[in-house]
């Protein structure tokens, strides 16, 4: 009967109040599912205090930053902040490098990724996939300080690890440290055995949602489990792929700073291939301590990247509106 009265008491209001009321206050939703709301609480909390509080930092970008004086207290210097950067002769090589690099990483990771989930769906020895997903995820803790020491381990020195197997296979050996043009793939392969893992557990999990029937139905018409592979589960993971590379994009001029910096260093040597504006600016900023330029190159790369993301969702909704973003 409440149901019905207040169908009857919608039905009854006026147009210009139905059209206003189109969603139930927020109060009321509260009160009807009260136990969502406070599951989402904490996310709703912490997206707060660190996705739009420290919005007020990039003050600092136009300003003078004073520690003694504070954000408010410190003069504005509008855009002066921001020529350190954009009249630098580094900063075309800088984007460069960066865009290059996160380029390379995205791409392969995704393949990588994909292809190690799909794998693992496949096989069917259950002991033996929970071990392969052990070993494969477990790169993904270790620190960016441990790679860099294991690849000046394996890479650096007077006799490098890796040179010692190559002088066994009788071939010649390499200046690693002294040849900048193989150290984005070197990054590349390094990254893609960190974080590969971590990716595939999510495409695995996407792939568990692709309903049995289209299985089934492919087993009754013949279909090999190859085939299966390539015309149910890869497009069926297309959505997936396209919102984890959107996401990846919108940080495209970011460089890992963490694992460029443990791995390269201070080694002005391969500088021209692995220098980013990340491991740039924290470089100045040793010398300079310069907040108010460290902020203005912040607050740069997160506009291009925001731009990123509206550019490539554009693209992907003109050929497949259901794998766009927003």
């Amino acid at each position: 009967m409440e149901v019905a009265r207040e169908a009857a008491h919608e039905a009854a209001a006026p147009p210009a109040r139905k059209s206003a009321s189109g969603f139930r206050p927020l109060a009321r939703s509260i009160r009807k599912s009260p136990s969502l709301y406070l599951l989402a609480l904490p996310g709703v909390v912490f997206l707060i205090i660190f996705g739009y509080f420290p919005l007020y930092g990039l003050l600092i970008a136009f300003k003078d930053f004073r520690v003694t004086d504070g954000i408010l207290g410190s003069p504005w210097v509008g855009l002066k902040n921001f020529e350190f950067f954009f009249t630098s002769d580094q900063m075309f090589p800088l984007i460069r490098n960066t865009v290059l690099l996160n380029a390379l990483f995205i791409s392969f990771t995704t393949v990588f990724a994909v292809g190690i989930a799909m794998f693992l769906n496949e096989v069917r020895l259950k002991v033996f996939k929970r071990i392969s997903q052990s070993v494969i995820f477990f790169p993904y803790f270790v620190s960016w300080v441990v790679v860099g020491m294991m690849v000046a381990a394996f890479f650096g020195g007077d006799k490098p690890t890796v040179n010692e197997w190559l002088k066994a296979l009788g071939l010649r050996e390499v200046n690693w440290f002294y040849v900048p043009d193989i150290w984005p793939w070197m990054l590349t392969m390094i990254k893609v055995w960190h974080g590969a893992g971590y990716s595939s557990i999510i495409y695995l999990a996407a792939i568990t949602a692709i309903p049995d029937e289209l299985y089934e139905a492919a087993r009754i018409d013949g279909a090999s489990r190859w085939a299966m592979m390539r015309r149910i589960t890869l497009p069926s993971l297309y959505p997936t792929i396209s919102i984890l590379t959107l996401l990846a994009v919108g940080k495209i001029f970011n460089g890992d700073f963490g694992m460029i910096y443990a791995i390269v260093g201070d080694d002005s040597i391969i500088y021209p291939t692995t220098d980013v504006i990340d491991t740039y600016v924290f470089r100045s900023m040793r010398y300079l301590n310069d907040f108010g330029m460290s902020s203005a190159v912040g607050l740069f790369q997160s506009v291009i990247g925001f731009l990123f993301v509206f550019g490539v969702n554009a693209v992907v909704r003109r050929v497949s509106k259901e794998s766009a973003l927003f």
